[in-house]
């Protein structure tokens, strides 16, 4: 296991040299940009210009609503396979997420808005590595901040509710803190809790959906340059460029499904401070 770490920078290298010769040659490696999440407009809608991912946003949207409505319309006592398949996804975000964050009567009231960001953001993520479809309808900035938006109104709006106005009171100052330090506080909490909340919500599920996709577009076009325009011996570079799109692949299906319980299971966390009693 010695010599293991220098091979990694021994294959880093010859690719390097690879595509300067095949450059010089007239060969080109076309890898990944950030021009993948700027497309080409591809037509207007009453004046409002869309493009590839808009596209495929649409296509998760009306997935979205067909499964669930397909699954829900006829449910019977004893469930098929399609039936209990999108049960299973109902009872985890019911019992697994609103009941176990928020309780049964708190976790019934916002579990529709749970469910609807639970699947909004597994289906707009999983199209990243469906053929054809190929990038996360999460991969750009509109939908992260449309579902941070969401679950920032949905959080101020339950601690309202529930404590009225005094919940930015008890947001802002905790009890237990002495009061030399309650604006230092209160001016960290508006920050932690007010602003940067639906940030990182944003950026994290965006930055993980913009990383992966770059990372598939990195091996399959390294792959596409060492089979089709390198050739000859240098394709044998093709099959670990391969191995490495295949597990990348399975690993960002295991990101899509985990950004969306994080994304959920986040607002639910919000939502169960928001309307926690006053210690």
């Amino acid at each position: 296991m010695t010599g293991a770490p220098k091979l990694e920078p021994a294959l880093f290298n010859l690719a390097a040299t690879l595509t300067t010769r095949m450059a010089a040659d007239g060969g080109e490696f076309h890898g990944p940009s950030m021009d993948e999440f700027f497309p080409e407009i591809l037509f207007d809608v009453f004046g409002v210009p869309v493009h590839r991912i808009h596209l495929v946003q649409f296509l998760s949207v009306v997935a979205v609503v067909l499964i669930l409505w397909l699954g829900t319309r006829r449910m019977r006592v004893v469930p098929g396979r399609f039936q209990s398949l999108v049960e299973m996804g109902l009872g985890f975000v019911r019992n697994g997420i609103a009941h176990d964050l928020l309780g049964r009567k708190d976790g019934d009231r916002f579990l529709p808005i749970l469910t609807a960001i639970f699947f909004m953001v597994l289906f707009m993520n999983i199209t990243g590595i469906i053929p054809f479809l190929n990038i996360a309808g999460t991969s750009i900035a509109a939908v992260p901040l449309l579902l941070a938006v969401v679950s920032y109104v949905t959080f101020i709006y339950a601690g309202i509710r529930r404590h009225g106005f005094r919940f930015f009171k008890n947001a802002l100052m905790p009890q237990g803190v002495p009061g030399f330090a309650l604006p230092i506080v209160a001016v960290i909490e508006l920050v932690s809790t007010f602003i940067l909340r639906p940030v990182t919500l944003m950026l994290r599920l965006l930055m993980n959906m913009v990383v992966g996709h770059m990372l598939l577009v990195l091996c399959f076009a390294a792959t596409q340059f060492f089979f089709f325009t390198a050739g000859g011996g240098w394709a044998a570079l093709g099959v670990p460029t391969l191995a490495f799109g295949g597990a990348f692949t399975v690993f960002e299906i295991l990101v899509a499904v985990l950004q969306a319980y994080v994304f959920t299971i986040l607002t639910a966390v919000y939502i169960q401070l928001a309307v926690a009693e006053e210690h």
